[in-house]
């Protein structure tokens, strides 16, 4: 068997487009100046960091003026659901769901902890989030929904438009407004991101997620919306990001994104001929597999795939051996050896959940990939269930 290198986490983080590192370049020596500084040296970054604000806000349909420059998505989360709660003069409740992002879910796990409600909503066993359900848990002092666009373990797709249709309506009738956040970092160069037809009033995205660099992200803050800084240092980003903009990744982002957005159909294709491939290769080959979530209603780029009868992590640990790299959920949350929160509020049966794999696929996939793990997955899979005691005991049974 030929052994080659395989990647297939690409929802974790995707390889920086050559293209990018060039644009960034210059940002390392020749152009090194303060943005903040006033002489020729600042005013190039500081030029570089306009032309990259007003690259991001013409692709998400905004202005300028509502782009903020982060140091990732997880950054961008915490302001978001931080900064406008602290706006309010009043402590109140939070919906959000039960298969978010750790970085708001455990935002939500503190501000429960310092007076605030919390709702977290259920989703049905594709992971979607039925809007009645929303809407029955609207209260007097509901401040904030924070929803994310598409799921990093399972891909499901919410109905981002639909929520907020939903709380407009309900805002014409309320004195204090409920704003909407998303979570779009999976989303970002896979799906249109027109924040005027998303409806949402913040909206987060990360770099690393399409073939930008790590380290970079962007929170986009609707004209209007009311939010305090979380942070204290200086007039950076209008003071709510105060620090030392990092211009070279700003500028990485900007270039990354644009590409994202003009191959976004023809990468999209190629990856869901991969995944497809994937999908039916292994319901072909390996018996005991479930697929989670909705194709119809997922990004095309992750086939998240239960393994009955063995351990995730042990399946990793082995296709790594074999050159493939995969992951059991997301990459925050890879030091647990827990079943997945989202596959349990999916309502995944525990033998499944625990032998849940994801493959995420990006641009720079090819067929080949496929091809290889189609030839080491089915052997590595029967060679773990051998060893399960589990698996033998359903086997003697059967047979």
């Amino acid at each position: 068997m030929e052994s080659r290198k395989v990647y297939l986490d690409n929802s974790a983080t995707t390889i920086v487009n050559p293209e990018v590192i060039k644009e960034m370049h210059p940002y390392f020596g020749d152009i090194y100046g303060n943005a903040s500084s006033f002489h020729y040296f600042g005013r190039q970054s500081k030029i570089a960091i306009d032309n990259a604000r007003m690259k991001v806000a013409l692709l998400l349909n905004a202005t300028p003026e509502e782009i903020f420059f982060t140091g990732s998505g997880t950054e961008s989360d915490n302001i978001a659901i931080f900064g406008t709660l602290r706006a309010y003069e009043k402590k109140g409740h939070i919906i959000t769901s039960k298969i978010e992002h750790h970085a708001v879910l455990y935002s939500c796990k503190h501000l429960e902890k310092v007076g605030y409600e919390v709702t977290y909503l259920d989703v049905d066993k594709n992971g979607v989030i039925p809007i009645t359900c929303l809407r029955k848990s609207i209260r007097e002092n509901t401040l904030l929904v924070s929803i994310m666009h598409a799921n990093n373990e399972v891909g499901t797709i919410q109905p981002i438009g639909e929520i907020a249709t939903e709380l407009e309506k309900i805002n014409e009738k309320r004195q204090n407004k409920i704003y909407f956040h998303t979570d779009a970092v999976q989303t970002a160069g896979k799906l249109d991101l027109d924040v005027k037809k998303l409806g949402v009033d913040l909206l987060t995205i990360s770099a690393h997620k399409f073939n930008g660099p790590k380290g970079v992200g962007i929170l986009y803050i609707k004209k209007g919306t009311n939010i305090s800084s979380i942070m204290y240092g200086g007039h950076h980003e209008k003071g709510l990001r105060p620090g030392t903009e990092n211009v070279a990744y700003i500028v990485g982002l900007a270039k990354a994104f644009e590409i994202s957005n003009v191959r976004m159909e023809e990468s999209n294709n190629h990856v869901l001929l991969l995944k497809e491939k994937l999908k039916n290769g292994i319901l072909d080959k390996v018996p005991e597999v479930v697929v989670n979530g909705s194709g119809n209603k997922a990004v095309c780029n992750i086939l998240n795939v239960s393994f009955k009868y063995i351990e995730g992590e042990s399946l990793l640990l082995m296709l790594d051996i074999n050159g493939i790299a995969v992951s059991t959920g997301s990459a925050c949350a890879s030091g647990s050896l827990g079943a997945s929160h989202v596959l349990s509020a999916m309502g995944v049966e525990p033998v499944a959940a625990q032998g849940a794999i994801r493959f995420s696929f990006g641009h720079y996939n090819t067929l080949k990939d496929v091809d290889y793990v189609l030839e080491v997955l089915p052997k590595v899979v029967n060679n773990l269930r051998i060893m399960s005691p589990v698996w033998n005991k359903k086997f003697e049974k059967n047979h």
